[in-house]
């Protein structure tokens, strides 16, 4: 499959090689979509690990299911330096490798320290593959379909997310219902069927390893790592040999135009990029992917996620309808995934984050005058679905494409790790308060004050977000920072 665009400074025509484009970016994508199944899958097997281990304090229950984002802040950390060094696709396949052993040391850990482990590194690996997935992505993607390919890596979140839902409902479907602790701690589901919620994860894991190995380093790295050569090879695959040529120069010149300028005495280059990010020039782009990956976090979405059952039950609903309405909410989350991936380069990034921030900000309103009232059943669970599907086609996917295009070719590692450890930072901080603050302040009080972060982060866009689509990651630069 081949498509025709016009280079964004030249409008010469390039006729792409979208087949060869579209393998390579899923195939980083899968690292999107082991974080999405890891991420959740622990939801299904938590009441019945906990029977196992005897995990019986309100202590140990928090830190079995939060002990996990210890690794993503450092697998976030570490990425930036490390991909720098190393390239995106090592980092990638280690990543992979990791995801494989982690989700067997899960599946097989004999005691509640060694689980706890296994989940802290398979933290570890999630956190590389949030960071190092949508920037490869974007760093290899011509900017005509840049934002739809980037957007692929919240698509596999979500199918991620789907899958583990629809893999913990299948081992557990059986179990009969009233089914009281004894029972469900000594038979086959307590003893051996939540092992195996974490076991299949090694199964797309190892596909995911193995189709690293068959993907291209990112073209951009190659560059600014004396590989000019390497990545014109690259780029000829995706473009012709034109649009190879015409890519290495425009990168090359920004690095030059990066390098001609003092450097920070007593940095050593493997740390110099961190050094570069306190630039004043710099400051600004890095304040504003730092800010959006925290607001897509705190904009209050994965409270719906991680306490459904809380919210659903807060709305009338007894544990099967939560199970249910728990299933409606990852697929309602798939179909709005898919209404991104349509619009996001023909709207632009910038109307689609301001509708987000807005559509999300009317609804909580609402949700908290719904629970103000007493209001119970469908028109909450409407509600729900329609928070989920205005995030799902909004700030889910496009502040991924956002951040991982806007910082400049010298500093995009250093950067994406500042800011997605920023965004694991927040999603703890909004995970560990929003018990705190529904018992304070109720819930209606709770998605009243989310309403208002959401106001916030519609002005902040509305005054700060430049518009990205169509554009290169070299003339984003420039309209950024030089």
């Amino acid at each position: 499959m081949e498509a025709d665009f016009a280079l964004p400074r030249s409008g010469q025509r390039v006729r792409y090689n979208m087949t060869f484009i579209w393998l390579i970016c899923s195939a980083a994508a899968m690292g999107g979509l082991l974080f999405g199944y890891d991420w959740v899958v622990i939801g299904g097997a938590k009441p019945f690990f906990e029977r196992y281990f005897h995990l019986t304090t309100a202590a140990q229950k928090g830190w079995a299911n939060s002990c996990a984002l210890i690794g993503c802040l450092v697998g976030a950390m570490v990425a930036g330096a490390l991909s720098d060094k190393f390239g995106r696709k090592r980092l990638l396949i280690f990543s992979a490798a990791l995801f494989v052993v982690t989700s067997l040391g899960n599946a097989l850990a004999p005691s509640f320290g060694v689980f706890v482990t296994w989940r802290i590194l398979g933290g570890v690996a999630i956190g590389l593959a949030s960071n190092l997935s949508p920037m490869y992505i974007a760093e290899i993607s011509p900017a005509a379909a840049r934002g739809r390919l980037v957007a692929i890596n919240q698509l596999t979140i979500v199918i991620g997310i789907l899958a583990a839902q629809f893999i913990n409902w299948w081992i557990v479907r059986d179990l009969p219902a009233g089914a009281g602790d004894e029972f469900i701690r000594t038979s086959w589901y307590g003893q051996a069927g939540w092992r195996w919620m974490f076991a299949l994860t090694a199964v797309p894991s190892l596909l995911f390893f193995v189709c690293m190995f068959f993907v291209p380093e990112s073209p951009r790295w190659l560059v600014k790592n004396g590989a000019s050569d390497r990545a014109r090879g690259v780029l000829a695959r995706i473009g012709g040999q034109a649009y190879a040529e015409a890519e290495v120069r425009d990168v090359q010149a920004t690095l030059v135009s990066r390098a001609s300028r003092p450097r920070i005495a007593g940095w050593k280059p493997a740390t110099r990029q961190f050094a570069e990010l306190q630039e004043p020039r710099m400051r600004r782009v890095l304040v504003l992917g730092v800010v959006l990956a925290v607001f897509q976090q705190w904009c209050g979405i994965n409270v719906i996620f991680n306490y459904a059952e809380e919210i659903f039950k807060a709305a009338g609903y007894d544990i099967s309808d939560v199970l249910k309405n728990i299933a409606w909410t990852g697929s309602v989350n798939l179909a709005f995934t898919f209404v991104a991936l349509g619009v996001v380069d023909k709207g632009g990034r910038r109307p689609l984050m301001l509708l987000g921030s807005a559509g999300l900000a009317v609804i909580y309103a609402v949700m908290g005058l719904c629970y103000h009232g007493g209001v119970k059943g469908l028109p909450m669970l409407l509600l729900v679905l329609a928070a989920i599907g205005c995030y799902a086609m909004s700030l889910a996917p496009v502040t991924w494409v956002v951040i991982s295009e806007i910082f400049p070719n010298r500093i995009r590692g250093a950067a994406m790790s500042v800011a997605v450890t920023s965004l694991w930072i927040a999603c703890f901080l909004l995970t560990y308060t929003f018990p705190i603050l529904n018992a304070e302040l109720g819930s209606a009080g709770t998605f009243w004050l989310y309403a208002g972060i959401c106001v916030a982060g519609f002005v902040f866009i509305l005054l700060e977000l430049p518009e990205t689509k169509g554009k290169s990651l070299e003339e984003i630069e420039r309209q950024l920072v030089d």
